[in-house]
């Protein structure tokens, strides 16, 4: 098994100069312990799903602190959160940088949890699923960008592939434990995956008897991929509730399995649709939700529009979540149909783009693009994700970018 470099290694290595307490959350199973291990493999670690160490954290933290001694990686921290006040009177007494590196896979919980006793005194990262990026390029990740400088250097460092190569990539997804060979059936590995999630992560806030219901509920969800959220749909399907349905998303969002993409709209754009789109991080989990048993049938299935527009949308995600930066991204939509699938906004300026299978785009693919002429920021370049295999351009204000870029 070989470990696959992660994007964000420079930022913890950079950040442990700087703060004694680092938090890294992220879903299970994406690597975030193990990365930062290959980091620093003479730190001391201790995993709170040892049952003996989570009871002693949590009953006595001080003595926890007193026998694992800095500095040190604390491991499935949300399991004992009485740790942070302990951390934080370290840290207000002189703890060194570096001293406290924990990880967590509830994001929402311990984010919450670490703002309240840590505040101004802890880095938070979120650590997704592998990228395109760090799966199949060989240099230093920048922020995806709307700029020909940034799309050159993509070109000469990123890895090309065929309609046929992107798919097998969205369907075999980016969880290190099958991109790195570790496990090869991939069934098996999501089966597993949703179950230990299930059984660890939600089992306290979801309240099924059948806990196959849930991943039903997921499933379903699954489906939707790239749609505006119809919560009464996916209730439907799945019978439940409304307000149950709208709970189980909110557990799928916080515990970074689904993320939304929402509508752009100013003062000066009209009849603009409001309802959020609906995204999984790893669109490997959504081929298997979905049972599609080959990249080749996924390719050819009613929804590969969908999962590609799905995958790009990740792909822009985690570029800027692995460099800590902030991500201005929406979609656009409005009740005469105008439609762009994402816009980027970036010192200024708003970058419209559409996705498409095609490998021959063409202007009349833009035509929405003139809308955000209306709004109250200047319109920049925008441009076409495409099948295309070869950066181009349809004119001065619209680049052809190749999926491979990303």
């Amino acid at each position: 098994m070989n470990y696959i470099k992660r994007d964000m290694e420079d930022i913890v290595s950079n950040l442990t100069k700087e703060y004694s307490c680092i938090l890294i959350t992220g879903p299970r199973q994406v690597g975030k312990s193990t990365m930062l291990e290959h980091i620093d493999n003479n730190r001391k670690k201790v995993t709170l799903d040892d049952l003996q160490e989570r009871s002693l954290a949590r009953t006595d933290p001080e003595m926890f602190l007193k026998i694992h001694k800095t500095p040190i990686l604390i491991d499935e921290v949300q399991y004992a959160p009485e740790l942070f006040s302990y951390i934080k009177i370290a840290i207000d007494n002189g703890a060194e940088p570096g001293s406290f590196w924990l990880t967590g896979s509830q994001s929402y919980n311990l984010m919450k949890l670490a703002q309240e006793s840590l505040a101004g005194r802890i880095a938070i990262l979120n650590l997704p699923s592998l990228s395109q990026h760090e799966l199949f390029a060989n240099n230093k990740l920048h922020p995806f960008e709307i700029t020909l400088e940034s799309l050159e250097l993509r070109e000469h460092n990123n890895k090309s592939a065929s309609v046929d190569e992107i798919f097998k990539r969205i369907w075999q997804g980016g969880m290190p434990g099958l991109a790195s060979g570790k496990y090869t059936n991939r069934d098996i590995f999501y089966s597993s995956y949703l179950q230990t999630y299930i059984s660890r992560d939600v089992k306290e806030d979801v309240s099924v008897k059948d806990e196959t219901q849930f991943v039903d509920f997921i499933r379903a969800v699954a489906c939707r991929v790239g749609q505006e959220l119809n919560i009464h749909s996916i209730a439907v399907d799945v019978e439940v509730s409304d307000d149950t349905a709208k709970r189980w998303l909110g557990i799928l969002e916080k515990s970074e399995i689904i993320f939304y993409l929402h509508p752009y709209s100013n003062n000066l754009l009209k009849r603009v649709i409001k309802t959020p789109k609906v995204y999984f991080f790893d669109t490997g989990l959504v081929s298997y939700l979905t049972k599609y048993s080959s990249p080749e049938i996924l390719q050819n299935s009613s929804i590969n529009g969908a999962i590609l527009e799905n995958y790009i949308v990740a792909e822009i995600k985690k570029s800027y979540m692995n460099s800590g930066k902030e991500l201005y991204m929406y979609y656009f939509r409005d009740k005469q149909q105008h439609e762009i699938d994402i816009i980027l906004e970036s010192n200024g300026l708003l970058h419209p783009i559409e996705i498409k299978k095609s490998s021959n785009p063409t202007l009349s693919m833009t035509k929405s693009f003139d809308v955000l002429k209306k709004a109250e920021i200047k319109l920049g370049q925008g441009a076409i994700i495409c099948m295309k295999e070869k950066l181009s351009a349809l004119d001065k204000d619209t680049l052809i970018i190749p999926v491979w870029y990303i």
